[in-house]
């Protein structure tokens, strides 16, 4: 049963997640600042999804609405390289 739980770990996908964004805030020329006003939440909120160190959790909704700002497809931030 311990390998089931392994295989269910997606911390390198919400790192990945948080690299993708951060690529197309920077691309989109926006501020972490700048991203979290527009998306309703803290700087330091963006700050820890895009940290590569922190494995932060991130909502459906919070994915679709940083995508709308940042005129990306969702997909885009899901494309993982591993």
């Amino acid at each position: 049963m311990e390998n089931m739980n392994n295989s269910l770990d997606h911390s390198d996908k919400y790192i990945e997640i948080g690299y993708n964004i951060a690529y197309y805030r920077k691309h989109a020329k926006l501020t972490q600042e700048q991203l979290a006003e527009m998306v309703g939440i803290s700087r330091s909120h963006i700050s820890a999804i895009e940290a590569p160190n922190i494995v932060r959790k991130i909502s459906m909704d919070l994915l679709f609405n940083i995508a709308a700002v940042l005129k990306v497809e969702v997909y885009k931030l899901l494309l993982f390289k591993r």
